[in-house]
């Protein structure tokens, strides 16, 4: 006689059918639900007549069944998310290729012709230099921009005939009616590939150095 609830915590372990057709998965809410009304069936029918399931412990079983088959149900939802959001990655991983990425820093992307770089004004400014410096810090040439508004811009530099290696970084000074203006800078590099990392995304540059998504400012 079976004398106690139905332990919902063995729905999710497989059992072989009375068919003989495959056994269901393990966590299939379908499969679940079947398992338990059959172990219902059978304490109902095998039960002491002088000592019935009540329907306090009946509703109780019932809802334990329903929680279980919610949660493997929200498990296999957050599944199928997940491998639709790796795909989506995936999809836009690969449109990054080639592409300019702008990363906080004032180092040069200077691939022996041409540097790049990029800058961000905080505000208005009527005169804005850009410095080109050497890598032990001496000014190699220094580009007059002019007038140039608030917000995001990219420079080019032709520096054909320097040694790459003597480049180093940049210096944006930009100044407003004799006021400065605060401005932010960006090394701008060539995506050369993208990967995954602990289900992150990782980018590859020019230079070699592999950097997360998140660190990435803008593209362009």
């Amino acid at each position: 006689m079976f004398a106690t609830p139905i332990d919902t915590s063995t729905l999710g372990t497989t059992v072989g059918s009375t068919t003989g057709t495959a056994a269901k998965n393990n966590m299939d809410p379908e499969a679940s639900q079947d398992r338990f009304l059959k172990l219902l069936v059978a304490q109902l029918n095998n039960q002491d007549p002088l000592n019935p399931m009540d329907n306090a412990q009946m509703t109780t079983q019932m809802a334990q069944i329903n929680t279980v088959s919610g949660i493997q149900e929200l498990n296999a939802t957050l599944k199928g998310m997940a491998t639709q959001f790796g795909s989506m990655q995936s999809l836009q991983g690969t449109s990054l290729i080639g592409r300019q990425a702008l990363i906080e820093g004032n180092k040069l992307g200077f691939d022996g012709e041409v540097g790049k770089g990029a800058m961000r004004l905080a505000g208005d400014a009527n005169q804005v230099f850009v410095d080109i410096l050497g890598t032990n810090g001496q000014v190699i040439e220094t580009l007059d921009f002019g007038a140039l508004g608030s917000g995001q811009h990219a420079f080019n530099w032709d520096g054909k005939g320097v040694d790459p290696a003597q480049v180093g970084t940049f210096r944006v000074r930009a100044s407003n009616a004799g006021q400065p203006v605060n401005t932010e800078s960006y090394t701008r590099l060539s995506v050369s590939s993208v990967g995954f990392s602990n289900g992150a995304m990782a980018l590859q540059l020019q230079d070699g150095r592999t950097v997360g998504y998140d660190q990435v400012k803008s593209f362009m």
